[in-house]
């Protein structure tokens, strides 16, 4: 009788190059993340135009605007558990087929209310996929490139965007603004029916899950072909977690403070960045007595900073200490931050440090969703992440008021970005206090080990 043997898979993944199968999953997560932010701005390229055609007050398109937001983040709460549970390949495809639908809906609007409803239900969809999108591309990535190949999938959400406004200024003038939403609605419907086909699921999740050997070996030959024989098991070389409940272990006292701390630190950090996306402009022109124009190119400027501050940073998080780069970044963000207050007389300046404000904010936001997937075990990965999105999500909506309030209060452009410092700091402080608990921690485990006890590096960043 042949001797039973043991495949490590994540020893597997971390020892051998990246090869076609893996390229291809991030492929499809680079797409899907490209509808994604295509989907979650559309409403704010077509809006002047709805405004006009329905003749709708600012109260009306705001509720229009917010609904999707309102939506997003219950989507991210809800949907990470069920990932954890059923899959990541279920919840990703019932994502896109989600928001690509309702979309679809949303072109056909008679109403406020009906538009409202459907932004919504188009937010429950939004809100599931850039979470569970990189929860997946996470754990087929070696260890070495997974903050790297995660920042690359999430940096689909800003071409999405910006390409977004180049295909509405040519599509509303010539087939107007229901063409927009038809074309967001089908591509996604489209390409959710090709992820039931190509999209394989996480082997990582089937593992923990104690799937079929055969479905999981499946999946091994693709990875590395040649890497599979009869009779084989598999396992991700650590002992499974207990707990089976994906919100108990993100809420366990061994994951409680490095949640905290996320938490913290994504609300923090989203409050910013949507912030400064949906008010820069006017406290630009307002503030610094520029023109339409001249502050429009000064908010491309922070737009643009944020996928090359994404792509840097998930590069440097691969070498370095995560929280250590994360938390540099956001302290030089809040120098950024307070800097624009100081210069807006010289525009090219404005520009430069708007940039940075861009690269550091933005694309450490998307660094953070890297860090989530390496502090929780596979087992609530998705719950992890996707709470995290969520609870930031909310910070994103608050912003939309704080801005409104920022500007009522009549104070100077230095003053506000004086005040804007405080998410940046907040948000810095949280990384370094996760980087000194998952240090920490890793200390205590390697003690243990010493002495013969089971380590536990939970919470860990290295």
């Amino acid at each position: 009788m042949a001797q039973e043997t043991c495949l490590d898979v994540r020893a597997l993944i971390n020892g051998k190059p990246l090869g076609s199968f893996q390229k291809l999953l991030i492929g499809l997560g680079f797409t899907i993340i490209v509808l994604d932010g295509f989907d979650a701005v559309i409403m704010g390229f077509i809006a002047p135009q709805l405004k006009t055609d329905w003749n709708i007050s600012h109260q009306a398109l705001g509720a229009v605007l917010s609904a999707g937001l309102v939506g997003q983040a219950l989507g991210a709460m809800l949907s990470g558990p069920l990932a954890d549970r059923y899959g990541r390949k279920l919840i990703i495809v019932a994502s896109v087929l989600l928001f690509g639908t309702w979309t679809l809906a949303t072109a056909f609007a008679t109403d406020v209310t009906q538009m409202v409803a459907f932004r919504f239900l188009t937010g429950l969809g939004l809100g599931a996929a850039i979470p569970n999108t990189s929860t997946l591309v996470s754990e087929y990535a070696p260890d070495r490139a997974r903050s790297f190949l995660v920042t690359v999938t999430l940096s689909g959400f800003t071409v999405g965007a910006a390409g977004g406004g180049f295909i509405s200024a040519w599509m509303i003038p010539a087939f107007g603004w229901h063409s927009l939403l038809l074309l967001g609605g089908v591509a996604p419907v489209l390409v959710g029916v090709v992820l039931m086909w190509k999209m394989p699921e996480s082997v990582s999740f089937l593992i923990t899950q104690r799937a079929p050997t055969q479905r999981i070996a499946a999946i091994v030959e693709q990875l590395a072909p040649g890497a599979t024989e009869p009779g084989q098991r598999y396992t991700l070389g650590r002992a499974p977690v207990q707990e089976r409940n994906a919100i108990r272990i993100v809420l366990s006292p061994q994951y409680r403070f490095a949640t905290a701390m996320l938490w913290v630190g994504y609300f923090s950090v989203l409050f910013l960045v949507y912030l400064l996306s949906s008010w820069l402009p006017t406290l630009i022109k307002e503030g610094g007595g520029y023109s339409v124009s001249k502050a429009a190119i000064a908010t491309a400027m922070f737009q643009v900073g944020g996928p090359v501050g994404a792509l840097s940073i998930g590069w440097a998080m691969d070498r370095w200490h995560k929280c250590r780069i994360l938390t540099g970044v956001f302290l030089i963000g809040a120098v950024a931050v307070a800097a624009i207050g100081q210069i807006t007389q010289h525009f090219l300046l404005l520009c430069l440090v708007a940039g940075l404000v861009g690269f550091c904010m933005n694309g450490g936001s998307v660094g953070m969703n890297a860090l989530a997937a390496a502090v929780y075990p596979t087992e609530a990965r998705a719950t992890g992440s996707s709470w995290m999105i969520g609870v930031g999500r909310i910070g994103a909506i608050i912003s939309a008021f704080a801005g409104g309030e920022l500007l009522a209060q009549g104070w100077s452009l230095s003053q506000v970005f004086v005040v804007l410092v405080a998410p940046a700091l907040l948000v810095a402080a949280a990384m370094f206090a996760q980087g000194r608990h998952a240090d920490r921690t890793k200390a205590h485990a390697i003690t243990n080990a010493r002495l013969g006890d089971t380590p536990s590096l939970a919470g860990s960043t290295e």
